[in-house]
C-alpha cells in the first residue's frame, strides 16, 4: 500500500481495500452482471449510482444527499480528501479497471463511484412564486436530460418538471451529463403533466411550449415571471394536451441552413433569450 501523506484520518481509517479486488464488501448491493439482474448503472432498493469527478464532488458537498458507499482510485481520495472528510465516509480503493468493471461499457469514471440515496422531489406548491421552470414532456434520452439539467443548474432555473413515467432515472449516465446539477435543480415529480401545466397556469405561471410549428418566435413574445418553458422530446415534440395547456407556443428562429437543434442546445437558447428578456 502507497505511504503518501492522505489528509486528515489516516489511510487506515480512511480507506478501505478489498482482499479480492472482484470481491464485494458486506452489504454492497451491487452484483455481478448476469441474466435477470438490474443494468450496471442501477442499485437496488431506489437507490443510484453516481460516477464522474463532478457528480460525486457535488453530492459530497450536498446536505440533501446521503452517501451510501464510495469507491476511489488513490489520486482521485486524494483529490476529494477534504470533501470525503467532511462526510465522514471510509471510501474503498480500487484501481480504475475494477471501477470500470463495475459500470457499463465506455462510462468515464474519472476514478469516482459513489452508492447514494435518492434525492426527494419536490411538489409544484413548493415552487417559487416569480420563478423559472422547466417542463420536460416525456423527454427519455439520459443525455438530453442531463444535458438539460446541466443547463438548468447554469442558468439558476428554478426547478424542472418532469413525469414519472417515461422519464430517464436520475442515475448514472443522466447525473454524468448533469455535471453534479442533480444537487442543485430540484425536481419536481408528476403523474399527469397536463394536471400539472393547468396548476401551473392557476399559480400564474406563463406558460411556454417550444414549437417549432410555433406562431410567433420567443424573442419577440413578451415573457413574464414566473415562467414555465415547456419542451417535448426530439421527433414527437410537446403532445397535444401539454400543446393546449400552453398560454403560447413559440418558435426558436434560427439564422443557419439548419434550423433545428437538439432539445437540450435548444434549451440552452431559450434560456439565453428569456434571461435577456426578463433582466
Amino acid at each position: 500500500m502507497s505511504k503518501k501523506t492522505f489528509r486528515g484520518p489516516s489511510r487506515a481509517e480512511r480507506h478501505q481495500r478489498p482482499e479480492n479486488p472482484h470481491a464485494e464488501g458486506a452489504g454492497s448491493k451491487f452484483s455481478r452482471p448476469g441474466r435477470g439482474q438490474p443494468p450496471k448503472d442501477r442499485v437496488a432498493g431506489g437507490g443510484v449510482l453516481l460516477f464522474g469527478f463532478h457528480p460525486v464532488r457535488e453530492a459530497l458537498r450536498s446536505s440533501q444527499r446521503k452517501i451510501v458507499r464510495l469507491w476511489a482510485t488513490d489520486v482521485a481520495a486524494e483529490r476529494l480528501a477534504d470533501e470525503i472528510a467532511a462526510k465522514g465516509l471510509v471510501p474503498t480503493i480500487v484501481s480504475n479497471e475494477e471501477l470500470s468493471s463495475r459500470l457499463p461499457a465506455d462510462s468515464v469514471h474519472q476514478g469516482l463511484l459513489a452508492e447514494a440515496g435518492p434525492l426527494e422531489p419536490i411538489g409544484l406548491d413548493e415552487l417559487p412564486a416569480d420563478g423559472i421552470v422547466l417542463v420536460l414532456d416525456q423527454i427519455t434520452d439520459p443525455h438530453n436530460v442531463g444535458a438539460i439539467m446541466r443547463t438548468a443548474a447554469a442558468f439558476n432555473v428554478s426547478a424542472i418538471v418532469t413525469t414519472e413515467r417515461h422519464s430517464p432515472a436520475m442515475t448514472g449516465v443522466l447525473a454524468k451529463s448533469a455535471s453534479g446539477a442533480l444537487e442543485h435543480v430540484p425536481i419536481a415529480s408528476v403523474v399527469n403533466l397536463a394536471r400539472a401545466l393547468e396548476e401551473l397556469g392557476d399559480m400564474g405561471y406563463q406558460r411556454v411550449g417550444l414549437d417549432s410549428e410555433g406562431g410567433a418566435s420567443l424573442e419577440h413574445i413578451e415573457l413574464t415571471r414566473p415562467l414555465a418553458l415547456v419542451l417535448g422530446a426530439e421527433g414527437k415534440g410537446l403532445r397535444r394536451l401539454s400543446r393546449e395547456n400552453c398560454d403560447v407556443l413559440a418558435r426558436l428562429d434560427m439564422p443557419g441552413k439548419i434550423k433545428s437543434l437538439n432539445v437540450s442546445n435548444a434549451c440552452a437558447v431559450a434560456l439565453t433569450i428569456v434571461r435577456l428578456k426578463l433582466n
